[in-house]
């Protein structure tokens, strides 16, 4: 009888051990199950919100666009849309940096508190303070950086580094009174004519007595011109050097210089001239159906579309070739996280993403407008853009971009004293030493023969181009 107790207990014994490991695996099995429930969840959520880190990030980020503290405006908006798509990561708009820009830019380097992305106003001088990260680690796996125009993207590569991401692109030329010239039974000025024809239709159209002149000013046609009369030659005359001694620059010179003198441009007029316009400057002038063809940016586009009461369209500039201006971000050579810095400048900038939320927000937006032409060549960027943005000359424009000739000032190593800084050592009017803006003015207005110094400030130009680069390189 002792045997059979004996025996059952520890038969109890046994089936209650069982019972309790059966449990604690089944706890252990439901506990598995639900974190992978959660796993799962969380992946989930971090598809829809474009959070794929856990890591908490905090960038600053400095821009001229940002506007003053507290305006309302697309790029603060499109920051706080940013931190909605990446909650791990938290944007700052770091209001210290204001102009003057590369001042505020030097304070903050040295005193140790760059903001991870800022807006570039000179790439060449913010290499030559080694202020910028090389972003090819990044670019070289991007595939809608391959979709920005070459010549944008040769303008910010320098020893096979990149060393700025796009942030907007504009198309610099000539927008056209259609109506103008309609109404002088003239022909209409059309992207791609010929300088002749450009020429031509600048003086036909004007009549000062009956207030109407070809041009608001002259004062880019020595820096385009060679684009139109040259395939060889960039804006300014620049290829690898500066060219201020070639035919090309010295008639762009000798084009405005008869622009300016023949009483074809408003800004070149006198009191009494400009008193037979409807109007108290140049901008009321074209407004008031005064100025046949008005140089300007394609950011002007909106403030056409909503004031201008007659047809217009963008022209460019004569010939095959069109110019666009960009602006540029940089990334903190002292980021501590610049794979974070890249998404951040990419979603401000040429991003289709980050692009098609500024459409997003426009569109909701009435007092906001896009700024800008899409950067990069992408079918439904484009066909969005051109729903909201129909402007003929600038659809025709976007064609042939990946032929555009881009503006230097901002990538050109010594641009802004080889066009207007440096001085000359020639004297005009009061100044002893003139400036090399100061120069090309003279001989636009006049007062002196451009031909007689083209090769001296051609040899001061590329001096300072080399100059510039050589800063850079040390």
């Amino acid at each position: 009888m002792k045997k059979v107790f004996v025996m059952f207990v520890f038969m109890a014994l046994f089936t209650f051990l069982v019972a309790c490991n059966d449990g604690d695996s089944n706890d252990k099995d439901n506990a598995q199950t639900d974190q992978n429930i959660e796993d799962a969840n969380s992946e989930e959520n971090a598809e829809q919100t474009g959070d794929t880190s856990a890591e908490e990030v905090t960038l600053k980020i400095a821009s001229w666009s940002f506007g003053a503290e507290g305006d309302v405006n697309l790029d603060r908006m499109m920051v706080d849309a940013f931190m909605d798509k990446y909650p791990n990561i938290k944007v700052e708009i770091d209001e210290s940096i204001a102009p003057p820009w590369e001042e505020s830019l030097a304070t903050a380097a040295s005193a140790g508190s760059m903001p991870d992305v800022f807006a570039v106003s000179n790439i060449p001088t913010a290499l030559a303070n080694e202020w910028l990260l090389d972003v090819s680690e990044f670019t070289s796996s991007d595939e809608e950086f391959a979709l920005l125009p070459q010549a944008v993207t040769e303008s910010i590569t320098y020893d096979g580094g990149v060393y700025a991401v796009p942030s907007a692109q504009h198309f610099l030329g000539y927008f056209v009174n259609k109506d103008l010239f309609e109404q002088a039974n003239l022909e209409v000025p059309y992207l791609g004519m010929s300088l002749e024809e450009f020429e031509e239709a600048v003086r036909n159209v004007s009549d000062i007595n009956q207030g109407v002149v070809g041009l608001n000013n002259t004062f880019s046609v020595p820096e385009w011109y060679p684009v139109a009369a040259s395939d060889d030659l960039g804006w300014y005359t620049f290829n690898d050097g500066f060219n201020l001694d070639s035919p090309e620059f010295i008639n762009g010179i000798n084009t405005a210089k008869n622009f300016s003198t023949n009483g074809y441009a408003y800004e070149t007029l006198t009191a009494d001239q400009k008193a037979n316009f409807n109007g108290e400057n140049a901008n009321e002038a074209w407004f008031n159906g005064g100025i046949g063809l008005w140089w300007d940016g394609s950011w002007a586009v909106s403030s056409f579309q909503s004031e201008a009461d007659f047809n217009w369209d963008f022209i460019g500039i004569p010939g095959q070739r069109n110019v666009v201006a960009q602006d540029f971000f940089g990334i903190s050579s002292s980021t501590e996280h610049p794979e974070e810095a890249y998404m951040l400048a990419k979603w401000m900038g040429f991003g289709k993403e980050g692009y098609m939320k500024k459409i997003e927000i426009t569109d909701a937006e009435e007092a906001l407008n896009l700024n800008g032409v899409p950067l990069i060549n992408d079918p439904e960027v484009l066909d969005a853009y051109f729903e909201r943005v129909n402007v003929p000359g600038i659809v025709e424009a976007y064609k042939t971009i990946d032929q555009a000739v881009v503006e230097p000032f901002k990538t050109t190593p010594g641009y802004a004293p080889a066009r207007w800084e440096a001085p000359t050592g020639v004297s005009i009017g009061e100044e002893a030493n003139a400036t090399m803006g100061t120069l090309i003015n003279a001989s636009i207005s006049g007062d002196i023969n451009i031909e007689n110094y083209a090769t001296q400030i051609n040899e001061l130009a590329n001096s300072k181009y080399q100059e510039a680069q050589e800063a850079i390189s040390k």
